[in-house]
């Protein structure tokens, strides 16, 4: 039996713990999709060229001589499932991640792609340009290298255990647990088998891709998280076709000229944001936006700088709305506590209640006339 993927063909398909098969209609345990639609495709990019003249004459295969190299495409990975709402979500990981952190939860439950496709949505998930299945920046030379120079020569960023403890919200202290606490404790070592470096990221690359996803598939509703929020934002500054953002603990941005004072910190302070145009600015304040906090985030300061920058962070996004919905914007802060959702880690959209969490998105989606087919 063969299975045809396109518009014009639906294969559906049962998921069981460990097991995929075809069929089990009348299963109690059927859990089928039916996809009208998938597959994964690049955008954006560039091509770069070596200097010289190829010569397969030589020993060229690990040189740049000559040879022509493509650098900074994104990489997307899509499911269209029968009958799908108008508006595409668009899953953008965070830092030291790739899309696969949408796609399964550490210990093995559905991510968000599973979620929202039984809700109707077409989803596409990317890694962005110079991580995961895009690929690293890099010819033949130095790790990071692009263009002859080394961005980042011989040295990349990653997170250890420790710090991911503190920054992501898995307890107070390494290898102490919050009280209450929603992060899959039993998928850790999952989770961070996942992460991957972080190398020279550029916003303006990011976003760049990401608008040109948008020219390819037409409007969607975008879905960041933490170090992406920014390429959100700036994504939906510069292209009519975002209609949405749902942005996970996310950075900030604010008109030139506009800059809240920094944040004040436990030990120093903390810049609020990244500054855009005023036109850019006012772009975002057509476009319906929510961001999402979680649980166990310090309500003053502490001398842990990493949980203390969250803490700030939280303060700076109530700034950001207020900037935005003064000038006519359509934004909100939601805390998760108090839609009664407690203990919510910083990716939240894989703890232990990522369905009612998917729920508060559901929600958003339509209360803004969002999720209409």
């Amino acid at each position: 039996m063969s299975l045809r993927f396109g518009r014009g063909a639906i294969a559906a398909f049962a998921i069981l713990p460990g097991l995929m098969m075809t069929g089990c209609a009348n299963s109690p345990y059927d859990k089928s999709i039916a996809l009208a639609e998938q597959g994964s495709f690049f955008v954006g990019g560039r091509i770069v060229q070596g200097k010289g003249v190829y010569d397969p004459a030589k020993d060229t295969g690990n040189t740049n001589e000559g040879n022509t190299f493509w650098a900074d495409q994104m990489y997307v990975q899509y499911q269209v499932p029968a009958n799908p709402r108008k508006y595409p979500l668009v899953l953008v990981h965070g830092g030291g991640g790739t899309g696969r952190v949408w796609e399964t939860t550490p210990d093995g439950r559905e991510g968000y792609q599973t979620l929202f496709l039984r809700r109707g949505f077409a989803v596409y998930i990317v890694d962005f340009p110079r991580r995961g299945r895009a690929g690293f920046p890099s010819y033949n030379g130095p790790f990071g290298e692009v263009d002859g120079t080394a961005v980042v020569p011989n040295k990349t960023n990653r997170a250890g255990v420790q710090y991911a403890w503190s920054r992501w919200r898995l307890g107070p202290k390494y290898p102490e647990v919050f009280p209450v606490q929603q992060f899959p404790m039993k998928g850790l070592d999952q989770f961070m088998q996942h992460l991957v470096p972080t190398v020279s990221d550029n916003p303006e690359i990011i976003s760049g891709a990401l608008v040109a996803l948008l020219d390819k598939i037409g409007p969607a509703i975008v879905v960041t998280h933490s170090q992406s929020g920014l390429f959100g934002w700036l994504t939906g500054a510069r292209s009519p076709n975002v209609k949405g953002i749902i942005a996970y603990e996310p950075g900030f941005v604010f008109p030139r000229g506009e800059m809240p004072a920094p944040i004040s910190l436990y030990k120093g302070t903390q810049v609020a944001g990244t500054s855009v145009t005023p036109t850019e600015f006012a772009n975002l304040a057509k476009i319906p936006l929510q961001v999402v906090y979680g649980d166990n985030i310090p309500k003053s300061p502490i001398p842990d700088l990493v949980a203390d920058g969250r803490r700030a962070q939280r303060v700076t996004s109530r700034l950001f709305v207020q900037a935005l919905n003064g000038k006519g914007g359509n934004a909100s802060v939601l805390l998760l506590p108090d839609a009664g959702l407690y203990g919510n880690s910083h990716f939240m959209f894989s703890d232990l209640n990522n369905v009612e969490v998917a729920d508060q998105m559901s929600l958003f989606l339509r209360a803004k006339g969002l999720d209409i087919r």
